[in-house]
Protein backbone atom coordinates (compact mmCIF):
# COMPACT_ATOMS: atom_id res chain seq x y z
CA UNK A 1 0.00 0.00 0.00
CA UNK A 2 1.40 3.44 -0.97
CA UNK A 3 1.81 6.40 1.29
CA UNK A 4 -1.32 8.45 1.92
CA UNK A 5 -1.07 12.12 1.01
CA UNK A 6 -3.23 14.26 3.27
CA UNK A 7 -3.41 18.02 3.93
CA UNK A 8 -1.28 19.29 6.83
CA UNK A 9 -4.29 20.51 8.82
CA UNK A 10 -5.74 17.00 9.08
CA UNK A 11 -5.24 15.32 12.46
CA UNK A 12 -4.43 11.65 12.79
CA UNK A 13 -7.18 11.28 15.37
CA UNK A 14 -9.79 13.51 16.98
CA UNK A 15 -11.14 12.46 20.36
CA UNK A 16 -14.59 13.76 21.24
CA UNK A 17 -14.95 14.02 25.03
CA UNK A 18 -12.61 15.05 27.84
CA UNK A 19 -13.50 12.58 30.57
CA UNK A 20 -11.39 9.63 31.81
CA UNK A 21 -11.91 7.63 28.59
CA UNK A 22 -11.19 10.53 26.25
CA UNK A 23 -8.12 11.80 28.10
CA UNK A 24 -6.68 8.29 28.43
CA UNK A 25 -7.21 7.81 24.69
CA UNK A 26 -5.48 11.14 24.13
CA UNK A 27 -2.56 10.15 26.33
CA UNK A 28 -2.04 6.84 24.53
CA UNK A 29 -2.54 8.31 21.06
CA UNK A 30 -0.11 11.19 21.66
CA UNK A 31 2.46 8.93 23.30
CA UNK A 32 2.31 6.71 20.20
CA UNK A 33 3.32 9.69 18.07
CA UNK A 34 -0.09 10.43 16.60
CA UNK A 35 -1.19 14.03 16.06
CA UNK A 36 -4.22 14.03 18.33
CA UNK A 37 -6.84 16.60 19.27
CA UNK A 38 -9.24 16.19 22.17
CA UNK A 39 -12.41 18.27 21.84
CA UNK A 40 -14.09 18.54 25.22
CA UNK A 41 -17.57 19.98 25.57
CA UNK A 42 -17.62 23.66 26.51
CA UNK A 43 -21.10 23.33 28.04
CA UNK A 44 -20.92 19.83 29.51
CA UNK A 45 -18.66 18.31 32.14
CA UNK A 46 -17.64 14.72 32.62
CA UNK A 47 -19.81 13.07 35.28
CA UNK A 48 -16.68 12.30 37.30
CA UNK A 49 -15.81 15.98 37.77
CA UNK A 50 -18.78 16.43 40.09
CA UNK A 51 -18.00 13.35 42.20
CA UNK A 52 -16.84 14.34 45.66
CA UNK A 53 -14.77 11.29 46.52
CA UNK A 54 -13.38 8.38 44.47
CA UNK A 55 -11.97 5.67 46.69
CA UNK A 56 -11.71 2.72 44.29
CA UNK A 57 -9.30 4.03 41.66
CA UNK A 58 -6.19 1.80 41.81
CA UNK A 59 -3.06 3.36 43.22
CA UNK A 60 -4.80 6.13 45.15
CA UNK A 61 -5.79 4.42 48.43
CA UNK A 62 -6.49 7.72 50.17
CA UNK A 63 -9.13 8.59 47.56
CA UNK A 64 -9.38 11.66 45.37
CA UNK A 65 -11.84 14.32 44.25
CA UNK A 66 -13.20 13.70 40.74
CA UNK A 67 -12.23 17.12 39.42
CA UNK A 68 -8.66 16.71 40.67
CA UNK A 69 -8.37 13.28 39.06
CA UNK A 70 -9.46 14.67 35.68
CA UNK A 71 -6.95 17.50 36.01
CA UNK A 72 -4.21 14.93 36.61
CA UNK A 73 -5.30 12.98 33.53
CA UNK A 74 -5.23 16.13 31.42
CA UNK A 75 -1.84 17.30 32.68
CA UNK A 76 -0.29 13.93 31.89
CA UNK A 77 -1.84 13.76 28.40
CA UNK A 78 -0.69 17.30 27.58
CA UNK A 79 2.87 16.32 28.48
CA UNK A 80 2.82 13.87 25.59
CA UNK A 81 1.61 16.50 23.12
CA UNK A 82 -2.17 16.11 23.14
CA UNK A 83 -3.96 19.20 21.85
CA UNK A 84 -7.18 20.22 23.63
CA UNK A 85 -10.03 22.42 22.41
CA UNK A 86 -12.99 23.43 24.58
CA UNK A 87 -15.93 23.41 22.17
CA UNK A 88 -19.18 21.54 21.64
CA UNK A 89 -19.25 19.18 18.67
CA UNK A 90 -22.43 19.76 16.69
CA UNK A 91 -21.93 17.79 13.49
CA UNK A 92 -19.76 15.16 11.83
CA UNK A 93 -19.66 13.57 8.40
CA UNK A 94 -17.42 11.54 6.13
CA UNK A 95 -14.77 13.17 3.97
CA UNK A 96 -12.02 11.80 1.72
CA UNK A 97 -8.39 12.39 0.70
CA UNK A 98 -6.69 10.30 -1.98
CA UNK A 99 -9.91 8.30 -2.13
CA UNK A 100 -9.42 7.31 1.53
CA UNK A 101 -12.18 7.94 4.01
CA UNK A 102 -11.78 10.33 6.93
CA UNK A 103 -14.04 12.44 9.10
CA UNK A 104 -14.94 16.12 9.22
CA UNK A 105 -16.17 17.50 12.54
CA UNK A 106 -17.81 20.83 13.32
CA UNK A 107 -17.23 22.16 16.85
CA UNK A 108 -17.95 25.67 18.05
CA UNK A 109 -18.57 26.64 14.43
CA UNK A 110 -15.05 25.56 13.46
CA UNK A 111 -14.24 22.67 11.08
CA UNK A 112 -11.74 19.94 12.00
CA UNK A 113 -10.68 16.89 10.00
CA UNK A 114 -9.08 13.61 11.01
CA UNK A 115 -8.26 10.16 9.67
CA UNK A 116 -9.93 8.56 12.68
CA UNK A 117 -12.27 9.55 15.50
CA UNK A 118 -12.52 8.27 19.05
CA UNK A 119 -15.94 8.88 20.55
CA UNK A 120 -15.80 9.40 24.33
CA UNK A 121 -18.86 11.58 24.85
CA UNK A 122 -20.04 9.93 28.06
CA UNK A 123 -23.57 10.10 29.39
CA UNK A 124 -25.82 12.38 31.44
CA UNK A 125 -28.26 11.73 34.24
CA UNK A 126 -31.70 10.60 33.18
CA UNK A 127 -34.66 12.73 34.23
CA UNK A 128 -37.68 11.37 36.09
CA UNK A 129 -40.13 13.14 33.82
CA UNK A 130 -42.51 14.01 36.65
CA UNK A 131 -44.42 17.26 37.31
CA UNK A 132 -42.24 19.84 39.05
CA UNK A 133 -38.89 18.40 37.96
CA UNK A 134 -38.20 20.99 35.28
CA UNK A 135 -40.02 23.79 37.11
CA UNK A 136 -37.76 23.46 40.15
CA UNK A 137 -34.50 22.71 38.36
CA UNK A 138 -31.97 24.86 40.20
CA UNK A 139 -34.60 25.64 42.81
CA UNK A 140 -34.27 22.44 44.80
CA UNK A 141 -34.00 19.84 42.04
CA UNK A 142 -30.41 18.80 41.37
CA UNK A 143 -28.39 16.08 39.63
CA UNK A 144 -25.15 16.91 41.47
CA UNK A 145 -24.80 16.53 45.23
CA UNK A 146 -21.24 17.86 45.20
CA UNK A 147 -22.38 21.02 43.45
CA UNK A 148 -25.47 21.75 45.52
CA UNK A 149 -25.23 19.75 48.74
CA UNK A 150 -23.87 22.54 50.97
CA UNK A 151 -26.91 24.69 50.09
CA UNK A 152 -29.10 22.32 52.09
CA UNK A 153 -27.24 22.46 55.39
CA UNK A 154 -29.53 21.28 58.24
CA UNK A 155 -32.46 20.86 55.81
CA UNK A 156 -34.19 17.66 54.72
CA UNK A 157 -33.51 16.28 51.24
CA UNK A 158 -34.58 13.35 49.07
CA UNK A 159 -32.29 11.19 46.94
CA UNK A 160 -33.95 9.20 44.15
CA UNK A 161 -32.23 5.97 43.09
CA UNK A 162 -30.62 2.87 44.57
CA UNK A 163 -27.35 2.39 42.68
CA UNK A 164 -23.77 3.24 43.63
CA UNK A 165 -24.02 6.91 42.71
CA UNK A 166 -27.33 7.49 44.49
CA UNK A 167 -26.16 5.86 47.72
CA UNK A 168 -22.71 7.46 47.64
CA UNK A 169 -24.24 10.89 47.09
CA UNK A 170 -26.77 10.27 49.88
CA UNK A 171 -23.87 9.54 52.25
CA UNK A 172 -22.17 12.74 51.10
CA UNK A 173 -25.37 14.77 51.58
CA UNK A 174 -25.73 13.43 55.12
CA UNK A 175 -22.71 15.58 55.99
CA UNK A 176 -24.84 18.68 55.41
CA UNK A 177 -28.53 17.80 55.52
CA UNK A 178 -30.70 17.35 58.54
CA UNK A 179 -32.13 14.14 57.06
CA UNK A 180 -31.69 12.26 53.78
CA UNK A 181 -34.47 10.00 52.50
CA UNK A 182 -33.57 7.56 49.74
CA UNK A 183 -36.56 6.80 47.52
CA UNK A 184 -36.07 3.51 45.65
CA UNK A 185 -38.49 1.54 43.52
CA UNK A 186 -37.33 -1.80 44.93
CA UNK A 187 -37.08 -3.27 48.43
CA UNK A 188 -33.29 -3.47 48.36
CA UNK A 189 -30.45 -1.34 47.08
CA UNK A 190 -28.48 -2.07 43.92
CA UNK A 191 -25.34 -0.35 45.26
CA UNK A 192 -22.24 -2.28 46.27
CA UNK A 193 -22.27 -3.87 49.73
CA UNK A 194 -19.76 -1.49 51.28
CA UNK A 195 -21.87 1.54 50.30
CA UNK A 196 -25.04 -0.16 51.55
CA UNK A 197 -23.38 -0.87 54.87
CA UNK A 198 -22.36 2.77 55.27
CA UNK A 199 -25.81 4.04 54.33
CA UNK A 200 -27.63 1.70 56.73
CA UNK A 201 -25.25 2.71 59.54
CA UNK A 202 -25.83 6.43 58.99
CA UNK A 203 -28.46 7.73 61.42
CA UNK A 204 -29.33 10.62 59.07
CA UNK A 205 -30.34 8.33 56.19
CA UNK A 206 -33.83 6.87 55.92
CA UNK A 207 -35.47 4.81 53.15
CA UNK A 208 -38.75 4.84 51.26
CA UNK A 209 -38.80 1.34 49.74
CA UNK A 210 -40.87 0.16 46.75
CA UNK A 211 -41.62 3.78 45.94
CA UNK A 212 -41.42 6.15 43.00
CA UNK A 213 -41.69 9.92 42.83
CA UNK A 214 -45.02 11.11 41.45
CA UNK A 215 -44.54 14.86 41.76
CA UNK A 216 -42.13 17.45 43.11
CA UNK A 217 -44.12 20.23 44.72
CA UNK A 218 -43.46 23.67 46.07
CA UNK A 219 -44.21 27.36 45.67
CA UNK A 220 -41.00 29.29 44.91
CA UNK A 221 -38.72 26.35 45.72
CA UNK A 222 -39.13 22.63 46.48
CA UNK A 223 -41.14 21.95 49.62
CA UNK A 224 -42.13 18.30 49.35
CA UNK A 225 -42.02 15.15 47.22
CA UNK A 226 -45.11 13.10 46.51
CA UNK A 227 -44.43 9.35 46.23
CA UNK A 228 -46.40 6.23 45.26
CA UNK A 229 -45.88 2.65 46.42
CA UNK A 230 -45.32 0.43 43.36
CA UNK A 231 -46.59 -2.72 45.11
CA UNK A 232 -49.70 -1.00 46.42
CA UNK A 233 -50.50 1.67 43.79
CA UNK A 234 -53.24 3.19 45.90
CA UNK A 235 -50.80 3.93 48.69
CA UNK A 236 -49.24 7.38 48.35
CA UNK A 237 -47.31 9.64 50.63
CA UNK A 238 -45.47 12.91 50.97
CA UNK A 239 -41.92 13.61 52.13
CA UNK A 240 -41.15 17.16 53.26
CA UNK A 241 -37.90 18.20 51.57
CA UNK A 242 -36.07 21.31 50.47
CA UNK A 243 -34.05 19.46 47.87
CA UNK A 244 -34.40 16.50 45.51
CA UNK A 245 -31.29 14.82 44.10
CA UNK A 246 -31.98 12.51 41.15
CA UNK A 247 -29.67 9.60 40.26
CA UNK A 248 -31.81 7.09 38.35
CA UNK A 249 -29.58 6.06 35.49
CA UNK A 250 -27.75 7.44 32.50
CA UNK A 251 -28.59 8.47 28.96
CA UNK A 252 -25.66 8.28 26.52
CA UNK A 253 -24.56 11.45 24.71
CA UNK A 254 -24.72 9.97 21.24
CA UNK A 255 -27.01 12.35 19.37
CA UNK A 256 -24.25 13.45 16.98
CA UNK A 257 -23.64 9.90 15.72
CA UNK A 258 -27.23 8.78 15.20
CA UNK A 259 -27.46 7.50 11.65
CA UNK A 260 -23.67 7.20 11.41
CA UNK A 261 -23.14 4.01 13.44
CA UNK A 262 -25.09 1.24 15.14
CA UNK A 263 -26.66 2.08 18.51
CA UNK A 264 -28.66 -0.14 20.83
CA UNK A 265 -32.28 0.55 21.81
CA UNK A 266 -31.16 2.91 24.60
CA UNK A 267 -28.81 4.89 22.36
CA UNK A 268 -25.51 3.36 23.50
CA UNK A 269 -22.85 2.84 20.84
CA UNK A 270 -22.26 -0.79 19.95
CA UNK A 271 -18.49 -1.38 19.90
CA UNK A 272 -16.48 -4.60 19.76
CA UNK A 273 -13.67 -5.67 22.08
CA UNK A 274 -11.27 -3.43 20.14
CA UNK A 275 -13.61 -0.44 20.59
CA UNK A 276 -14.35 -0.45 16.84
CA UNK A 277 -17.85 0.77 15.91
CA UNK A 278 -19.81 -0.10 12.80
CA UNK A 279 -18.52 3.12 11.17
CA UNK A 280 -15.13 2.82 9.50
CA UNK A 281 -12.47 4.79 11.33
CA UNK A 282 -14.58 5.56 14.38
CA UNK A 283 -13.80 3.97 17.73
CA UNK A 284 -15.76 4.50 20.94
CA UNK A 285 -15.01 4.19 24.65
CA UNK A 286 -16.29 4.99 28.12
CA UNK A 287 -19.86 5.60 29.25
CA UNK A 288 -21.24 6.17 25.73
CA UNK A 289 -20.78 2.51 24.73
CA UNK A 290 -22.90 -0.51 25.55
CA UNK A 291 -21.16 -2.36 28.38
CA UNK A 292 -21.72 -3.84 31.82
CA UNK A 293 -19.59 -1.77 34.20
CA UNK A 294 -19.31 2.04 34.08
CA UNK A 295 -16.42 3.09 36.30
CA UNK A 296 -13.43 5.40 35.89
CA UNK A 297 -11.07 2.43 35.71
CA UNK A 298 -13.06 0.71 32.94
CA UNK A 299 -13.34 3.99 31.02
CA UNK A 300 -9.55 4.31 31.12
CA UNK A 301 -9.14 0.77 29.83
CA UNK A 302 -11.59 1.47 27.03
CA UNK A 303 -9.73 4.65 26.12
CA UNK A 304 -6.35 2.92 25.94
CA UNK A 305 -7.79 0.16 23.76
CA UNK A 306 -9.54 2.65 21.47
CA UNK A 307 -6.31 4.63 21.01
CA UNK A 308 -4.29 1.53 20.17
CA UNK A 309 -6.93 0.33 17.70
CA UNK A 310 -7.02 3.79 16.11
CA UNK A 311 -3.22 3.75 15.86
CA UNK A 312 -3.23 0.44 13.98
CA UNK A 313 -6.02 1.69 11.70
CA UNK A 314 -4.19 4.96 10.92
CA UNK A 315 -0.87 3.20 10.25
CA UNK A 316 -2.60 0.89 7.79
CA UNK A 317 -4.39 3.81 6.15
CA UNK A 318 -1.08 5.66 5.71
CA UNK A 319 0.69 2.58 4.44
CA UNK A 320 2.93 2.50 7.48
CA UNK A 321 1.71 -0.70 9.14
CA UNK A 322 4.40 -3.11 10.30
Amino acid sequence: MGKLNIPEHVYDVIIIGGGPAGLTAGLYASRAGLRALCIEGASSLSQITVTDHIENYPGIPEGINGFELIERFKKQALQFGLEVASRDVTFMKETTWDDKQGWKITAGGNPYEALAVILATGAYWRKLGVPGEDVFAGKGVSYCATCDGPIFRNRDVVVVGGGDTAVQEAIFLANFAGKVTIVHRRDRLRATKILQKRAFANSKIEFAWNSVVEEIWGKETVEKVKIRNVKSPGVTGEIPAAGVFIFTGLTPKTEIVRGIMDLDHRGYVIADANMQTSAKGIFACGDCIKKRLRQVVTACGDGATAAFSAQLYIEELKGESY
